[in-house]
């Protein structure tokens, strides 16, 4: 378990490029592919080396847990056999206006917290596709509760706005402790810059010591002495 550092690009915002659970890992292929590879390995999990409808973005268009992917309408038959070939779980495609799912679902194994813009529908698709209980909130009176906090089977960390009675619903559904901090040196959208699961937390290169302390506090990723490693992709 360790907290790394990295950049895609020369950007610090790898939270919206690229998404991870407890099994995979999406990362656009403008990485190049063996510090995709590295990623992986990090988190400990099998790599997807694709774009979402396109789009570099995918941490910001699509959401998942281990059971299941939420992607726009726009996806295309490609990058869906891409995921298919690894994950195994539930891919659906959400057929609204809608497409940045991703900053607008905060998710673990265990719950889902969502924009409270999305219809019940809508809502219920989330809910049967992750295989969790699906709840609307907002983050710090914001939301896109994505873009705001991320959440692993082991901890949350939200923006430092995050009210007590936000923190309760984030705890109640998603089942796990609930902190605040900030990404990249004083960043309070912490989704931008954080990919994680169980296993580690991969944080963007400007990210400070005392935030890496909570971030490692927050989502149970550091052991007491461990190593902090870092890399950064330069292309």
């Amino acid at each position: 378990m360790a907290i790394y550092l990295s950049s895609f690009g020369g950007s610090v915002n790898i939270g919206v490029y690229s998404l991870a659970t407890e099994d995979i890992i999406i990362v656009p292929g403008y990485v190049p592919f063996r510090e995709a590879e590295r990623l992986a390995q990090w988190l400990k999990v099998k790599l997807v080396h694709a774009t979402i409808g396109g789009s570099v973005l995918v941490g910001a268009l699509a959401c998942a847990n281990s059971n299941g992917i939420l992607l726009p309408s726009y996806v295309r038959d490609e990058e869906i056999q891409a995921l298919r070939s690894v994950f195994k779980g539930n891919i659906t495609i959400m057929h609204t206006k809608k497409t940045a799912y991703g900053n607008m679902i905060l998710a673990n194994d265990y719950g889902a917290i969502v924009d409270p813009r999305l219809k019940p529908p809508e809502i219920k698709e989330v809910s049967e596709t992750l295989d969790v209980e699906a709840v609307s909130s907002e983050i710090a009176d914001l939301p896109l509760v994505g873009s705001l906090a991320m959440a692993t089977n082991k901890g949350v960390l939200a923006h430092p706005m995050l009210r007590d009675s936000e923190r309760k619903t984030l705890a109640d559904v998603l089942r796990v402790q609930v902190d605040v901090g900030t990404i990249n040196c004083g960043m309070p959208q912490v989704g931008t810059g954080l990919i994680c699961n169980s296993h580690a937390a991969i944080a963007g290169s400007l990210t400070t010591g005392p935030e890496m302390f909570i971030i490692g506090n927050a989502l149970d990723v550091v052991k007491e002495n461990e190593e902090i490693e870092s890399f950064q992709s330069h292309r």
